[in-house]
């Protein structure tokens, strides 16, 4: 073997490497875990890279050839690559299923035994900035190395796509679907679906009886591909309804996160969905109270829905417990927090200085290490 062949085998050794190194940017894997490179050639100082889309008109295809071409250009004596695009095969592409969902099963994959943990946000009622809250929790949570999750099961309501910059023009993304699966959208390194997704007009109002709420809440939890999230948020519609009921009965093992106003009236009703929650065998993580004091330029607190709600929720649902709720956070009310929701840009990103953003950032902290314990959890893998 001569020295050039020597050098090309190295070379295309090194260029296979590191395309197969580029991440899936909605799959959040290797290209190469994924099956998505094809053959490897350099010749010369020229590589041609195959890549295999997972399906035609792949919203990430522009994404993935970028940057394949930048890993490959990357290695020393590669000046240029060629990147050829290809679409899996339909058997490919079953491959690809098998290996994300081991014997192509339609389960949840977040109840009990779950390595995630699963927080349910509710409140009792509407308005008091709860899916605010949640987009911006979870926002909090991933920037600190957490891999998140939002399922936005408010159907009638559905708000978070718009609070994280996922519905340009008022119209939501639409997710990327791989035969039954449904890949979800991310926005700030947070993997997010709702019902939203699927709405083609959003002036148009979802109008379901029960037995669909359930269906499409057991659907999200079963058909979208998550992957290995830490955390699972759920941002739950006001009330004690059904959606309230059905997480109940899929995610018993959800811990919940009550949010109200500082407002008496808010906090009579956020107890509610407290108990209804410990009813179905939830643990409550916590109360938050979102809209406390405004701080005013001469350092004074404006409050103007008053004070203490969040205490009167935590006093009355640790009545007859044996470990008492905890108020975790006082958000205080933010002219920045509103505007971010209103044009998809998160106060903790945008904002970091904000009161309201270093508030729910320190609430994220509390919140990683109020958690129940893994020790002793079964990871499911046996050595070899």
């Amino acid at each position: 073997m001569n020295s050039t062949s020597s050098l090309a085998i190295a070379l295309t050794t090194a260029v296979t490497a590191a395309v197969g190194a580029v991440r899936d940017p909605e799959l959040r894997l290797s290209l190469a875990e994924l099956g998505m490179i094809g053959p490897v050639s350099v010749e010369g100082t020229t590589a041609t890279v195959q890549v295999r889309l997972t399906i035609a008109g792949c919203p990430a295809a522009r994404s993935i050839e970028r940057d394949v071409e930048a890993a490959s250009t990357g290695i020393v004596g590669i000046e240029t690559t060629t990147v050829d695009v290809q679409v899996m095969t339909p058997d490919e592409r079953a491959a690809l299923l098998a290996r994300l969902k081991p014997g192509g099963r339609r389960e949840n994959p977040f109840g009990p035994g779950t390595l995630t943990r699963v927080i349910a946000v509710t409140s009792g009622k509407g308005g008091v900035g709860k899916s605010t809250l949640t987009a911006n929790l979870a926002v909090a949570l991933a920037a600190q190395g957490m891999s998140v999750g939002i399922l936005d099961a408010d159907v009638y309501g559905f708000s978070i796509p718009g609070l994280l910059g996922l519905a340009p023009a008022g119209i939501a993304v639409k997710p990327t679907r791989l035969d039954d699966m449904i890949l979800p959208p991310i926005a700030h390194d947070v993997k997010v679906i709702s019902i939203g997704m699927f709405v083609e007009d959003a002036s148009v109002a979802v109008a379901w009886r029960g037995p669909m709420l359930h269906r499409t809440i057991t659907q999200f939890l079963t058909d979208v591909y998550f992957g290995d999230l830490d955390i699972l948020l759920l941002d739950l519609p006001p009330g004690t309804g059904d959606v309230a009921i059905s997480v109940g009965q899929l995610l018993p093992n959800a811990e919940v996160l009550v949010v109200t106003t500082p407002q008496s009236a808010a906090a009579d009703v956020a107890v509610r969905a407290g108990v209804v929650a410990r009813q179905t065998g939830q643990r409550i993580l916590g109360v938050v109270e979102n809209m406390a004091g405004l701080p005013l330029p001469d350092g004074s607190v404006l409050e103007l829905f008053g004070s203490g709600g969040a205490a009167e929720v935590a006093q009355a649902l640790s009545a007859g417990q044996d470990t008492p709720v905890a108020v975790l956070g006082e958000i205080p009310l933010s002219i920045a927090l509103r505007a971010g929701g209103d044009v998809g840009d998160p106060v903790v990103a945008a904002h970091p200085t904000d009161p309201a953003s270093q508030a729910i950032v320190a609430l994220a902290r509390i919140i990683l290490t109020a958690g129940p314990s893994r020790v002793g959890t079964s990871l499911g893998l046996s050595p070899k």
